[in-house]
C-alpha cells in the first residue's frame, strides 16, 4: 500500500545529502583494497560486508530523496 506524507523539504534535502563520516569512508576504501589484493582477514570480510550493505542502503535513500526533488546525484 502505497501513502502520500508531507515532509519538509529540508529534511528531504538533508537525506539527499548524507554521506558516509570520513573514517567509515577510508575504512571501507581498506578494507576493499585488501580485499582485491587478496589479504582480508575473516574479521575483516565481515566489516567489509557489513560497510558494503550499509553504504549500499544508504546510496539507496539518498536516491529516493534526491529523485522526490528532481536533483541528480553529485
Amino acid at each position: 500500500m502505497n501513502s502520500t506524507i508531507a515532509a519538509p523539504v529540508d529534511w528531504i534535502e538533508a537525506v539527499g545529502n548524507l554521506r558516509f563520516p570520513s573514517k567509515a569512508d577510508h575504512r571501507l576504501q581498506e578494507l576493499m583494497d585488501s580485499n582485491n589484493e587478496g589479504l582480508l582477514q575473516e574479521s575483516e570480510r565481515d566489516e567489509l560486508e557489513a560497510l558494503v550493505e550499509l553504504s549500499e542502503q544508504l546510496s539507496l535513500v539518498r536516491g529516493e530523496a534526491l529523485q522526490i526533488l528532481g536533483r541528480q546525484p553529485q
